[in-house]
């Protein structure tokens, strides 16, 4: 199948989304973006990601047109017929701005991962500006690609304070009894999903505290999850190589509670 893309507005083959490599606001990375996710021709919280595009653009001074962004991404779900997807959108600033909508099949995973949990490792580094959803994403790479490479499924960041931040692609929680923690907005990405996941807490009757654990905290935890756009919430089984407690029920009512308020 020829896949097609949106570049400003316009309908164009996939193999044309690129970007000239001697532009100075490639070669600086200087672009935001965000991933939505398609279910049954309809964009899931559309308006939450396009909110959270103009705060990330707004915050390193790229200046984003009046864009119609609803149309734009029914025109590329009618030309490629799509009813499930996961579609990205990608914001070059410069003295004219760069917007391309891709697309790729829905991401979805085993549902082991849900049933049995997930691993995930420790890695210790700081996201620069960690409240925009910006292209510099060589941190991320580095330690997922160390995760993959220790069999995991996910890296948790840890600053120089020893507190657990976040995944490299997913907002990370810890229950301890009938508490969650997660870091508050002001340190980490604050994901669309993970809002349903904070709302979904509190009508579990769980208490919410938006504070980062410290890994020598970790221990006291009876649940680990993570949250984003494809993985709703999550379930972690082990940590750094070691089996950890998980309360599989609550999590799951969680991610239920996420993939419900999608479609409604």
């Amino acid at each position: 199948m020829q896949k097609s893309a949106i570049k400003n507005g316009n309908i164009i083959r996939e193999e044309d989304a690129l970007v000239p490599v001697t532009l100075r606001e490639v070669q600086s990375n200087f672009s935001v973006y965000e991933a939505l996710r398609v279910v049954n021709r309809h964009v899931v919280h559309l308006d939450d990601h396009i909110k959270r595009l103009e705060s990330s653009a707004s915050q390193i001074g790229l200046v984003l047109p009046p864009v119609p962004w609803q149309e734009w991404i029914d025109r590329l779900i009618e030309k490629d017929n799509l009813e499930d997807a996961t579609m990205r959108i990608l914001v070059y600033g410069g003295s004219e701005c760069m917007i391309f909508i891709t697309w790729q099949p829905l991401i979805t995973y085993p549902d082991s991962y849900y049933s049995e949990g997930v691993a995930v490792t420790t890695y210790f580094g700081e996201r620069y500006l960690p409240t925009c959803k910006t292209s510099n994403l060589l941190l991320s790479y580095l330690a997922l690609n160390d995760a993959r490479s220790k069999g995991a499924f996910e890296a948790l960041l840890v600053d120089r304070h020893n507190q657990v931040l976040e995944g490299t692609r997913s907002n990370f929680y810890a229950l301890i009894g009938n508490t969650m923690f997660t870091a508050p907005d002001n340190e980490v990405l604050s994901g669309v999903t993970r809002i349903s996941v904070l709302r979904a807490a509190k009508e579990l009757g769980i208490d919410v505290v938006m504070r980062a654990v410290k890994l020598d905290e970790m221990c006291n935890a009876t649940s680990l999850f993570i949250s984003s756009t494809s993985m709703a919430a999550m379930p972690v089984c082990r940590l750094d190589g070691k089996t950890v407690p998980c309360d599989f029920q609550t999590v799951l009512k969680i991610r239920d509670l996420v993939r419900k308020w999608e479609v409604e």
